[in-house]
């Protein structure tokens, strides 16, 4: 595994993923993601800094123009929604990724409180894609797909 942080730029052509979903005012899913899959040949892209500091303007331009380029750069974009947060800037990304055709894998905690939109929405846009409820599940999906 191949693993790139946000701010760094990705500039590869391998079988890529990026790790979309809650960052702020929610638990590190991304490094138990990443635990999962260290042993996969993906390039992992992690726009969870481990310094961010949100006050600063010039930074939150930085990362939304990282997340922007790098979620059109990748193979393949996978989804947490963790219980903590309604995510609102994931569900925007949610939507603008659905109608592509690049693979999309998607987990929700079962107690994420729009869980039900979520689902109804992505049954409805992208009704091949089999909804996951833990990082684990989210995790093999992963792996699966990384192997083909």
């Amino acid at each position: 595994m191949r693993y790139i942080e946000c701010p760094e730029i990705y500039k590869g052509n391998e079988k890529s993923l990026f790790l979309a979903g809650g960052i702020s005012n929610c638990y590190n899913w991304q490094s138990a993601l990443i635990k999962s899959l260290h042993d996969t040949n993906l390039t992992i892209l992690n726009p969870r800094r481990k310094f961010f500091p949100i006050d600063r303007l010039d930074i939150i331009k930085e990362q939304i123009e990282w997340e922007y380029n790098h979620l059109s750069k990748t193979s393949a974009v996978s989804f947490w929604f963790p219980p903590e947060t309604l995510c609102p800037i994931t569900l925007f990304e949610l939507g603008k990724q659905s109608i592509d055709k690049k693979p999309l894998f998607i987990g929700i905690d079962q107690n994420y409180q729009r869980k039900v939109d979520v689902e109804i929405q992505i049954c409805l846009i992208r009704p091949n894609i089999k909804i996951v409820y833990s990082l684990e599940n989210l995790a093999e999906q992963i792996k699966i797909w990384s192997k083909k």
